[in-house]
C-alpha cells in the first residue's frame, strides 16, 4: 500500500504540472487526504484515456534554434501510467513525465520535433483484449499532443503484438485515421523476436504501408532476472535489440519486407560491435543463406540507427564505421536521458556540419514524409 499510494502521488503532480501549476523540481510530494482524493478522481478519468492538457513551451533566455528532430522520446500517457500502477511496475521517469517537461527539454537544446512513442514493457502485458484496449488509448493521447502542439511532437503508434488482429486493426487505425508518423515496437514478445514467423501477417501488412517502424528494446522471457545485480537497461536490452537484428535479417524478414524502413534504438545495441560475427553467420550456417540474398552488409546498413543513450565516442566509432551516415538519426530517450546531452555528444563526436546536419534533422525528413 505504501508503494502504491507514492506512485499515486508522483502522477498527480505529474498531471498537476501538465495542467500549468508550477512545482519546483525535485520538491517533496505532500501527502494528505485531499490529495488523495484528487488522485482518484483522476485514476477514474485516466482508464477512460485522458487528452493531453495543452501548455506552452517555456522558452529559456539563450534558446537555441529549433531545427533537430528526436525519435526517440518517451511519453507517459495516464492510462500507460495507471497500467504501471497497477501491476507494481516502478518507472518513477515515467511517473513524473509531463508534456510541459518535454517541451521543456526539448527547447533548451534546439529540438524541433520530437517523434513520441512508448517505452518497454510496452502494452502487451499479457492480455489481448487489455492490450488493444491500452495501445488505442496511448495512440489517441500521442495523436492528440500531435494536434494541440503543431509541428512539435509526432507519433509511432503502439500495436498490441503478439495479438496479430488487434495489430493489423491498430495498424488501419494509426495510419488511416490518426495519421501516424509509423508504428513503434517491442524487439521482443515472451519468447519470439520481430523476425519470428508468427508475425509475418503484421509485417506484410507494415511493408504494403512502406512503414517506418521504430524498434525500442525489452526484457525477453529467456533472460528476466539472470543477473539481479546488474539493471536490465545495462546489458540486456542492447543485447535484445541484437537479437532482434539478428531474427530480422537471418529468416528473411528484411529481404522478404524490403520497405520497412526499421529503426534500431541505441544505435543498433550491441550489433555494431559483433558487426563481423553477423557477417560470418552464412559461412557458418550455409542454411541461413537462401535468406538473405542481398547479402548480410546490405540489410544491415539499409537499417536506421538512433543515437539515443549512444552518443559517446567508444559507441558512434563502431557505429560510424558500420554504416554510413544517411542512417544515423537523432534520439534521446528522453525521459531518461536529455537532449542536451545529445547534442553535446552528436557535435563533438562529428566534426563536419553536413554530417551533424544530417544526424540532427535531414535523415528524419527522408525518412518521414510529414517532416517535409
Amino acid at each position: 500500500m505504501r508503494y502504491l499510494r507514492f506512485v499515486r502521488d508522483i502522477l498527480a503532480e505529474a498531471e498537476t504540472e501538465g495542467e500549468g501549476e508550477e512545482q519546483a523540481e525535485g520538491e517533496e510530494i505532500k501527502v494528505n487526504s485531499v490529495r488523495r482524493r484528487r488522485v482518484s478522481r483522476r485514476a477514474t478519468r485516466s482508464s477512460a484515456g485522458v487528452a493531453p492538457a495543452r501548455v506552452r513551451a517555456q522558452a529559456p533566455a539563450a534558446q537555441p534554434p529549433a531545427s533537430i528532430i528526436d525519435v526517440h522520446h518517451h511519453i507517459a500517457p495516464p492510462a500507460y501510467n495507471q497500467e504501471l500502477i497497477a501491476r507494481g511496475i516502478n518507472e518513477p521517469p515515467l511517473l513524473r513525465w509531463s508534456v510541459q517537461k518535454s517541451l521543456d527539454d526539448m527547447d533548451k537544446a534546439g529540438v524541433a520535433t520530437a517523434i513520441t512513442s512508448i517505452t518497454t514493457p510496452g502494452v502487451w502485458l499479457g492480455d489481448n483484449n487489455a492490450a488493444r484496449r491500452l495501445a488505442r488509448k496511448c495512440n489517441d493521447y500521442a495523436a492528440t499532443l500531435m494536434r494541440d502542439h503543431p509541428g512539435r511532437f509526432g507519433v509511432f503508434a503502439s500495436l498490441p503484438l503478439p495479438d496479430l488482429d488487434g495489430s493489423l486493426q491498430e495498424i488501419g487505425y494509426a495510419f488511416d485515421t490518426l495519421k501516424a508518423d509509423g508504428v513503434g515496437l517491442m524487439t521482443s514478445f515472451g519468447d519470439k523476436w520481430l523476425g519470428d514467423p508468427a508475425f509475418d501477417p503484421v509485417m506484410e501488412e507494415l511493408n504494403r504501408r512502406k512503414a517506418v517502424v521504430y524498434t525500442h528494446p525489452t526484457l525477453a522471457d529467456c533472460c528476466n532476472r539472470i543477473l539481479p545485480v546488474v539493471h536490465r537497461a545495462v546489458v540486456e536490452f542492447q543485447t535484445d535489440t541484437s537479437r532482434a537484428i539478428g531474427s530480422v535479417v537471418f529468416t528473411g524478414t528484411a529481404a522478404r519486407y524490403p520497405d520497412i524502413r526499421f529503426i534500431w534504438s541505441h544505435g543498433g545495441g550491441t550489433m555494431p560491435f559483433l558487426y563481423e560475427r553477423f557477417l560470418r553467420m552464412p559461412q557458418l550456417y550455409p542454411n541461413v543463406q537462401a535468406n538473405i540474398p542481398r547479402g548480410v552488409e546490405f540489410e544491415l546498413k539499409k537499417f536506421y540507427y538512433d543515437v539515443a543513450q549512444v552518443a559517446h565516442p567508444a559507441a558512434l566509432a563502431s557505429l560510424a564505421k558500420v554504416v554510413p551516415v544517411s542512417q544515423i538519426l537523432f534520439g534521446t530517450d528522453f525521459p531518461y536521458r536529455t537532449s542536451a546531452d545529445h547534442v553535446k555528444g552528436v557535435t563533438e563526436f562529428f566534426p563536419d556540419e553536413g554530417d551533424r546536419r544530417k544526424i540532427s534533422r535531414d535523415n528524419a525528413v527522408g525518412l518521414i514524409a510529414r517532416l517535409k
